[in-house]
């Protein structure tokens, strides 16, 4: 079981790297455009889970948290000179909801709540792109969100069989798993989609 969960583990770590480094590299070149609200809370995200999910008991899953933790920070970075949005009112807003969620977790002091507040927070910085992707599908690098979901899974797998499968532990890695591949579909289908309406549009002219 140990072995199984550091197996798990470390690839959750590794694919995390790998769905990053793509994600800096197109945004350094210019072909993504990430959402500064969005990074700017995910980063924030990723440190709370991580410390909240290694004060709730986590070890091999904490891997792939610890490794978003930093990446993450590293995109919000870059982004503040290469992303767009984040300031309007709306945007303002969400971005206060959000911190709502990490004070809920630094008042209570729950590791439960404290994952909780984190998941909405989280839908809201996802929430926040989602209308730039479905206009401009283009300004998101696909893979990146394919490769977290994997990550998700593995670290869903590394707490199954090594830490105390509860709900608390289990609930951010499936969670991750699963909105990173909504993600990748919306691009995926967005993507698909403009393509056939441009073949379409050529096929008339």
């Amino acid at each position: 079981m140990t072995v199984l969960a550091a197996l798990l583990g470390v690839s959750a770590g590794l694919v995390g790297i790998v769905d990053t480094v793509p994600y800096l590299r197109d945004v350094l070149r210019g072909s993504t455009r990430p959402h500064r609200g969005t990074w700017l809370i995910w980063s924030a995200l990723a440190v709370v889970v991580c410390l909240a999910q290694w004060a709730d008991g986590a070890s091999w899953s904490l891997i792939m948290l610890l490794t978003q933790a930093v990446l993450t920070t590293a995109v919000f970075a870059v982004a503040i000179v290469r992303g767009q949005g984040g300031t309007t009112i709306i945007e303002l807003a969400l971005i206060a909801v959000a911190a709502a969620g990490v004070a809920g977790w630094l008042l209570s002091g729950e590791p439960l709540v404290a994952t909780v507040c984190v998941v909405a927070a989280d839908l809201i910085a996802a929430a926040m792109m989602v209308p730039k992707t479905y206009h401009d599908p283009g300004s998101e690098t696909l893979a990146t969100f394919v490769y977290a979901s994997i990550g998700g899974a593995l670290a869903a797998g590394a707490v199954g069989v090594a830490d105390n499968a509860g709900a608390t532990l289990l609930l951010y890695p499936i969670y991750y798993c699963l909105a990173n591949g909504a993600i990748a579909v919306l691009i995926h289908h967005r993507r698909t989609v403009l393509r056939w309406h441009v073949a379409e549009q050529s096929a008339q002219d």
